[in-house]
């Protein structure tokens, strides 16, 4: 029986959009709303979309809004988040937001913990968790200190990536020496706490991921895995070229984890593989629908629409067998990253037309639903053609 039931999505980059088209070709009315940078480069016809009040600047206007989206449907929605600070925010409001929406969160401590990646590296030490070596630093003393045990190249990362990504646009800074260590530390420090860690080496198929869905009472409701092929940008990225690959290693490690830490709803946690050791080293745990989620449904576990039917009361039927294979690609990403590989040596035209063959699902090209695919290839491409240039 068809759910009455609406969905509301916060965010409106590839990953709120992979959200609306698991959900609006179920037949669900989605209404999807971001803040105007966002909003311009992903509207959508599968659902209705608006600007919304930003959830770091203007939380009472969002909050205000939000409870006026609602109280105008028949029935409770169904409430997504696809970014940190949406999840943040719903999280940090949740007495209020759960008289007018459904959706499920685990602790609000627990979610800070793990958007903080100080508290992240010490879970990991608490639960014996290899990660890579990692140092904290405030001062320009701890600075040299740091130094004198470092191995470099290293990487230089902000404690809070969602934060720090509102000033700079990267999730690392890849640093060659100390001279240039202690040259660009005092620049990026003034955008929050950092942190400095080794490399782990192996290209971008050492990263994998283990995504679960927790119900109330942390019954396993959906689980998937999956093994990066390709990041953009090449070095330290987001998803360009992904496939869905069981990985029965990191789910005896990673579910069994995610469980005692409460995680209930959806969460994903990322490793990558040290051929040094053979060791999975944590990476990062999101509380929240990742960036490649979209692979899931072609894959046999729909993560987004599992989780509305739970919320909607259908008493789904856990989906924890996935098929293996298909291929998820962000297709300007996957481009650009093949531009990069290639200079390097790393990739061949025939790799980059190989990365299509077999089952596949595009990030956003849809015949269905066009504009998301036009206006994020366009401003990928510009923001490359404007990165050359200054080069």
């Amino acid at each position: 029986m068809m759910s009455s039931h609406p969905a509301v999505v916060l965010d409106l980059s590839a990953n709120g959009v992979g959200i609306i088209h698991a959900l609006a070709r179920k037949g669900i009315e989605v209404y999807a709303f971001d803040t105007e940078g966002p909003y311009s480069k992903g509207k959508s016809r599968l659902a209705t979309c608006g600007v919304c009040p930003s959830p770091l600047h203007q939380e009472e206007e969002l909050l205000s809004f939000l409870k006026g989206v609602a109280v105008n449907l028949d029935e409770r929605p169904v409430l997504y988040a696809g970014a940190d600070d949406y999840v943040v925010f719903i999280s940090k409001y949740r007495n209020v937001l759960s008289q007018y929406y459904l959706f499920l969160y685990p602790d609000h401590s627990l979610i800070m913990d793990l958007l903080d990646k100080k508290k992240t590296y010490e879970l990991a030490l608490q639960y014996n968790i290899p990660t890579a070596k990692t140092f904290f630093v405030d001062n320009e003393e701890q600075l040299d200190e740091a130094i004198t045990q470092l191995e470099f190249p290293c990487i230089l990362k902000p404690v809070f990536g969602h934060e720090f990504r509102k000033h700079v646009n990267k999730k690392a800074i890849h640093i060659q020496d100390a001279v240039q260590l202690k040259t660009v530390f005092p620049i990026y420090r003034k955008f929050g706490e950092l942190i400095i860690q080794e490399i782990i080496p192996g290209d971008n198929q050492c990263f994998y991921k283990v995504a679960t869905f927790f119900d109330d009472d942390m019954e396993l409701q959906a689980l998937f895995t999956l093994q990066k092929n390709h990041q953009f940008p090449a070095q330290f990225g987001t998803g360009a070229h992904i496939v869905s690959k069981r990985i029965p290693d990191l789910v005896e490690v990673g579910v069994p984890l995610l469980k005692e830490l409460g995680l209930k709803g959806v969460s994903m946690i990322e490793y990558k593989k040290d051929p040094r050791d053979g060791k999975y080293k944590l990476i990062e745990i999101n509380p929240r629908f990742w960036l490649t989620h979209s692979l899931t449904g072609h894959s046999g576990v729909d993560f987004a629409h599992q989780y509305f039917l739970y919320l909607t009361d259908q008493h789904p039927t856990p989906q924890l067998q996935q098929i293996d294979g298909v291929q998820w690609i962000y297709i300007v990403r996957y481009f650009l990253t093949f531009l990069e590989k290639r200079k390097n040596g790393e990739m061949s035209m025939k790799d980059f037309f190989n990365g299509f063959r077999g089952k596949k699902v595009f990030a956003l090209f849809a015949f269905d639903d066009p504009m998301p695919f036009i206006r994020s290839t366009a401003s990928h491409l510009w923001n490359a053609w404007k990165r050359k240039r200054k080069e």
